[in-house]
């Protein structure tokens, strides 16, 4: 039965990886794959194998809707106009593009900290086709997927593979914030100073008109914002950070209703320009969700947790990292682990290392996090952002992409990892 249980993993995983090829799109494969492996187990073990798929569907609902809260919260900040309220903020700094790269860069990293490194890279990309254009703007869009990557890899919510691994117990928050920002901000500042030297003289803005929020929208928007901080705020006091995202989401429901309820008769401000909190409607919110990926992620996690219950991540873990494996060859496999993130998805990578590294060491697991998730800056392959980036940016192929951002996101790899270990060695 393992050997083909592992067979099925390894056609499924292919099938996802040429996803393209065959038009087949890979939450459907993923969910095909996970149930047909626990399908197969059930076959064997019977009703014994309850108790292990309640598990493995907590740990999943747990993400999901965690994930479901917060995509809920951005398109809700998206609504009211936040995204082209910082857009405008920037164009009246009146930069050149070097500087405004690194203005755009730095606002990815932290962004992609609270919001998730894929909406921020959306979101970037968005806002610097306002300051970019030609190789400029290629320039830009590589930074924005690097500086996304490592901003996603400092925060618990920053990126589906560190919220995976904060809601496994692996580490705090603060715990993992106090390993991996500097690190991180490391491989950000490492890479965009190399990414820089490839502008070429300044391109022209385009103008914009003025956004102005209510009183009312930015009270929506304020909340919103803080909802992000609950998850933090809930995990201190004993329940599942997702709790915390959840409660935000209703209360920013509840002021919208409430500043509906105040001010019915209006739809649309005087000049009928934009629509008005109002006119938001939730559902609507609801459905712009991307509900295919959250089925990916669900069918990978019950995928990866079949090769947990039959022990072959454990025996995988034995083979490469030995049974009782030191430090040395822990940040070696992380860094390995990283690579290789560069060429296969970070999820299904991330859930099989929860099953694999014997250790529980914050310090490591915040390792993994910042390997999985800066590693895959090195190819466009390697990381959501970097897909979005060649499907949103003319001109930015995979080709062009590796030979533009390959060996800096490496040097920045290599250079925040050094300073990880740095860190470790200054202070376990």
């Amino acid at each position: 039965m393992t050997l083909l249980v592992i067979a099925i993993f390894i056609a499924g995983y292919a099938l996802i990886a040429l996803e393209q090829r065959y038009q087949l799109h890979k939450a459907i494969t993923a969910a095909a794959l996970g149930a047909s492996l626990w399908l197969i187990i059930a076959l064997h073990e019977g009703a014994a194998v309850q108790t292990a798929t309640t598990k493995a569907g907590a740990e999943i609902f747990s993400l999901v809707l965690f994930l479901l809260a917060a995509m809920t919260l951005v398109e809700i900040l998206v609504h009211y106009r936040f995204f082209d309220l910082m857009r405008m903020r920037l164009l009246k700094l009146g930069l050149d593009d070097y500087k405004q790269l690194w203005v755009i860069g730095v606002a990815s990293f932290f962004a992609s900290a609270v919001i998730d490194n894929l909406t921020a890279a959306l979101v970037m990309l968005a806002i610097a086709g306002r300051f970019f254009r030609g190789a400029n703007m290629l320039v830009a869009a590589v930074t924005i997927v690097i500086a996304a990557n490592a901003g996603g890899a400092w925060s618990p919510i920053g990126d589906v593979t560190t919220i995976m691994l904060w809601l496994a117990g692996k580490f705090t928050a603060t715990e993992i914030i106090a390993w991996t920002f500097l690190p991180a901000a490391t491989t950000f500042v490492v890479c965009t100073s190399l990414l820089a030297r490839g502008l070429r003289g300044d391109t022209r803005d385009i103008m914009e008109e003025t956004v102005a929020l209510s009183g009312s929208e930015k009270a929506i928007v304020v909340s919103a914002l803080a909802s992000f901080s609950l998850p933090l705020l809930f995990s201190r006091i004993g329940l599942q950070p997702y709790f915390g995202l959840i409660f935000g989401l209703g209360i920013v429901g509840m002021l919208i209703a409430a500043f509906r309820l105040r001010a019915a008769d209006v739809l649309e401000d005087v000049a009928g320009s934009h629509k008005t909190h109002l006119t938001s409607d939730i559902e609507k919110a609801l459905a712009r969700i991307d509900v295919a990926s959250l089925l990916f992620f669900a069918g990978i996690l019950l995928a990866v947790g079949a090769l947990d219950h039959l022990g072959i991540l454990s025996q995988i873990s034995n083979v490469l990292l030995g049974e009782k494996p030191g430090v040395t060859r822990l940040v070696a496999g992380n860094a390995a682990l990283g690579v290789l993130s560069a060429i296969l998805d970070n999820i299904p990578l991330t859930a099989a290392a929860i099953g694999m590294l014997a250790t529980t060491d914050p310090a490591i697991w915040s390792l993994l996090a910042l390997t999985v998730g800066t590693g895959g800056s090195m190819l466009a392959i390697g990381s959501a952002a970097g897909v979005v980036a060649m499907g949103r940016v003319e001109g930015l192929t995979f080709s062009r992409y590796m030979r533009m951002a390959t060996i800096p996101a490496a040097v920045g790899y290599a250079a925040g990892i050094a300073v990880w270990c740095a860190e470790y060695l200054a202070f376990r």
